[in-house]
């Protein structure tokens, strides 16, 4: 479903504008839609407060929690049925914050994320996308929006659009808290910058050798870490947010001192941040996560030439709960349980 099969719904029950962003306001904030005594819905037609309860039911079912991991670190991963029965992921964060996802699986394939073996295996309306907003509203306080679960934003770009747009405006999450994470598609440093709502922008750079970035993010575009980086610098003096660049820590791969003298040369005098991720280690995935004291010799390097890094811990690591471990783990247990239904048919009909 999409925000706008909401506002058209809406309008066929006789709303008007007011009432329109008023309905939506409340949805987006995690507010109850009913026409009680006191409520604002009291001022609503009678064919629109008629029609809030099956609304309400109906935005309820867009998403719904299947199962909830919390971690030590005060996060907590949620995997997310959606209404047609797929299930993605999405992660209250410590400090207001949620991840989202904008695909269920992802085109991408890069190597080392779990989501990315399944492929894509369908869009996320605009209103599914905002629903795991609402859900996480419904648990904790949200400031914080980032785009960074399951799937590729740029590859669902109008969803994900109008999606900011609201979150953005009634949402009342301030533009600079929504945070676009993307490997790079050339369509959204043309798309981004026109919108009314202007999201920060975190770009997966993971290396900087051109060759190594194609094969750890084998269908990503073909552009170079320094023209990367250039969209990005130009993207965040425009709009006075620096860029997050994102760099997944692959022991013995994209750890290397030669590895530390390209990131500065590359960043040295941006607008921007790296963000260190120690990989999470998933099942079948041929890569190690770095020793600690590694990763912060890392870190205190770059620092000491001049480059601000950060390390980011990929949120429930105590739960398994890297991008996709969750659903993985969700669909091989149905496999399961479908094998021994089909085991037992035969030895029915046997």
């Amino acid at each position: 479903m999409h925000i706008s099969d909401i506002r058209q719904r809406l309008r066929e029950h006789g709303a008007k504008p007011r009432h329109e962003e008023a309905i939506l306001k409340a949805w987006v904030r995690g507010w109850a839609l009913d026409a009680g005594k006191g409520d604002p819905a009291q001022f609503f037609p009678a064919s629109l407060r008629a029609a809030l309860p099956a609304l309400t039911e109906e935005l309820a079912g867009l998403a719904r929690v299947q199962s909830e991991h919390p971690s030590a670190d005060g996060s907590a991963r949620l995997l997310v049925q959606l209404r047609d029965g797929q299930a993605v992921e999405s992660v209250l964060l410590p400090r207001e914050g949620v991840c989202v996802s904008t695909q269920v699986g992802c085109a991408v394939g890069c190597v080392f994320c779990m989501t990315g073996r399944s492929g894509l295996i369908r869009q996320i309306g605009s209103a599914e996308i905002v629903a795991q907003v609402v859900l996480a509203r419904r648990q904790r306080k949200v400031r914080r929006v980032v785009f960074m679960g399951m799937g590729e934003p740029a590859h669902n770009l109008d969803n994900v659009m109008d999606a900011i747009e609201l979150l953005g405006s009634v949402g009342d999450i301030g533009h600079k808290n929504l945070v676009f994470s993307t490997v790079g598609d050339p369509r959204v440093f043309e798309r981004l910058p026109k919108g009314p709502v202007k999201p920060a922008l975190a770009l997966s750079l993971h290396t900087t050798r051109a060759e190594l970035r194609a094969t750890l993010l084998p269908k990503a575009p073909r552009i170079d870490p320094v023209d990367l980086v250039e969209a990005g610098e130009r993207y965040a003096r425009a709009t006075g947010y620096p860029i997050q660049y994102q760099w997944t820590l692959l022991d013995g791969i994209n750890d290397s001192e030669e590895e530390l003298a390209g990131i500065v040369e590359l960043l040295r005098g941006k607008y921007a941040v790296i963000n260190l991720i120690p990989f999470n280690s998933g099942e079948g995935l041929p890569f190690r996560r770095p020793e600690e004291e590694r990763a912060r010799e890392i870190i205190r390097k770059l620092h000491r030439l001049g480059i601000l890094a950060k390390m980011r811990q990929s949120a429930g690591q105590d739960v398994d709960g890297g991008c996709g471990q969750l659903r993985a783990r969700a669909m091989a247990g149905q496999g399961v349980i479908a094998g021994r239904r089909r085991a037992h048919a035969a030895q029915a009909r046997g």
